[in-house]
C-alpha cells in the first residue's frame, strides 16, 4: 500500500515538475499549482552537467533535451584573444553511458520539455494559482488556494524555489539566503566552437555553453556591492563594460552589444544568492525540495541537477518505506551530503574569484566537487 496516494506540489519549477513526473509513475495522485500563470521560465540558457543528464535520463527527458539542446565533450580554455590554451576532457557521470559529458539549453525550452512531460504524466496542472493557507493534521494537509478552491492532501511538497512560501511552515526561523558578493551576467550569442570555451582575461572570466547547434549561452560574473536594483535598460551597456579586456570572440559579441540590437543578445543579470538548510527538511507532512532548502550560485552548474537528484531520491523514498516520516527523513538524510558539496563548493569558488584568490585552490575545489557528483546518488 503507497504511504501517500495525493500529493500537491507548490512550484511548478524544475524540481516540481520532476516530483510529478516521478510521483505520477508510482500511481500517485499529483496536483501542481504555479503561480506564473505563463509557467514561463526566466532566464537565458542553463548548464545541464553529466549527473544533471544521468537524473534527466530518470525522469525520461533526456533524449528530448539532447535533441534540442547543444552538448559537448570537452572545455576549450582560450586567453582573453580567443587563442586556445588548453582543452581539457569531460567524462560522462558514473552510470550514463552513451550520454555527452555535459549539455545546454534555453530554459525556456528545457521547462517546455518538462512540462509537456508533467502533463503526459498525468499530473493535474493548475497555472496562475498557488495557496493560501495550509493546515495539517496527523492524517493530511488541508490547501485553501488563491482562487477559492480547497481540497485536502496526504504530502504537501514545497519546491515554490529560492524565496518559498511554504517554507514558514517546515522552517520558521529560516532567515532567507545569503547575498554572495557577486552577480551573473548571461546573454544567448552564436555558437562558434563545438566546445564549450573559457576566456581567461586579467580580471575576469567569460564563458560560452552550446545551448543549440547555432547558438550558446555567454555567462559572466561579477563583484558586486550588494543586490540593488539594475534597471533592464542598463544591462547591455554595463555586460559591455565588464567585458572591455577582451577582444577576439568576446570582443566581437561587446561591439555588437554596443553597435546592434540588445534584445537579440536577451542579456539578464542577476545577484546571486544561496543557502542550505539542515534537515529534516519536512515537518509532518509538509515537506521541502529544490531551491526552498538548497539554492546555490551557478559556479559548478548543478542547481538544477541537485533539483532534479532530491526529486528522484524524494519518490525513490517513498516508494521504499513504510512510514512517511521514516521516508522524508531518509529523503533528506540522502540527499544533504550532495546538495551541500554543491553549495559550499559553488561559495567557495565564489570567494575566490572575489578577493583575487589562488587559481590553484579555484581549480582543485572545482575538480574535487565535480568529480564526487560523478558518483552514483
Amino acid at each position: 500500500m503507497a504511504l501517500v496516494n495525493k500529493v500537491l506540489i507548490v512550484g511548478g519549477g524544475i524540481g516540481g515538475m520532476c516530483a510529478a513526473i516521478m510521483l505520477r509513475r508510482q500511481g500517485i495522485d499529483v496536483d501542481l499549482v504555479e503561480l506564473n500563470p505563463q509557467w514561463a521560465a526566466d532566464g537565458a540558457g542553463i548548464t545541464i552537467s553529466g549527473p544533471t543528464l544521468r537524473g534527466l535520463r530518470e525522469i525520461g527527458v533526456v533524449d528530448d533535451v539532447l535533441r534540442v539542446g547543444g552538448s559537448w565533450r570537452a572545455v576549450d580554455i582560450c586567453d582573453a584573444d580567443g587563442a586556445l590554451q588548453a582543452c581539457v576532457p569531460i567524462d560522462p557521470a558514473h552510470g550514463a553511458d552513451g550520454l555527452p559529458g555535459a549539455a545546454g539549453i534555453m530554459r525556456t525550452a528545457l521547462a517546455s520539455i518538462l512540462g509537456d512531460a508533467t502533463r503526459a504524466a498525468g499530473a493535474q496542472v493548475r497555472l496562475g494559482v498557488s495557496f493560501e493557507m495550509l493546515a495539517q493534521d496527523a492524517e493530511g494537509v488541508d490547501v485553501v488556494f488563491t482562487d477559492g478552491s480547497r481540497a485536502r492532501y496526504d504530502l504537501v511538497i514545497g519546491a515554490d524555489g529560492v524565496n518559498s512560501t511554504v517554507r514558514r511552515h517546515v522552517k520558521p526561523d529560516f532567515g532567507g539566503p545569503r547575498f554572495t558578493g557577486q552577480g551573473s551576467w548571461r546573454a544567448v550569442v552564436p555558437r562558434l566552437r563545438e566546445n564549450s570555451t573559457i576566456y581567461m582575461g586579467k580580471t575576469t572570466k567569460a564563458g560560452m555553453n552550446p545551448i543549440s547547434a547555432t547558438h550558446c549561452y555567454l555567462f559572466v560574473l561579477d563583484k558586486r556591492e550588494g543586490m540593488d536594483f539594475v534597471a533592464p535598460e542598463q544591462w547591455p551597456r554595463l555586460l559591455a563594460e565588464l567585458l572591455e579586456e577582451f577582444d577576439g570572440p568576446i570582443g566581437d559579441f561587446r561591439r555588437a552589444l554596443l553597435n546592434g540590437s540588445p534584445d537579440e543578445h536577451r542579456v539578464l543579470y542577476r545577484p546571486l544568492a544561496g543557502h542550505i538548510i539542515d534537515g529534516p527538511w519536512h515537518r509532518g507532512r509538509i515537506a521541502l525540495l529544490g531551491d526552498a532548502v538548497h539554492a546555490t550560485t551557478p559556479h559548478l552548474a548543478s542547481g538544477a541537477g541537485i533539483a532534479v537528484e532530491g526529486a528522484i531520491v524524494l519518490a525513490q523514498e517513498l516508494a521504499r518505506r513504510h512510514s512517511l516520516e521514516g521516508a522524508l527523513l531518509a529523503y533528506a538524510g540522502r540527499h544533504y551530503d550532495r546538495a551541500r558539496l554543491v553549495v559550499s563548493s559553488s561559495a567557495r569558488l565564489g570567494d575566490i574569484e572575489r578577493n583575487g584568490g589562488s587559481r590553484d585552490d579555484h581549480t582543485r575545489i572545482m575538480v574535487n566537487a565535480l568529480q564526487a557528483l560523478r558518483a552514483p546518488i
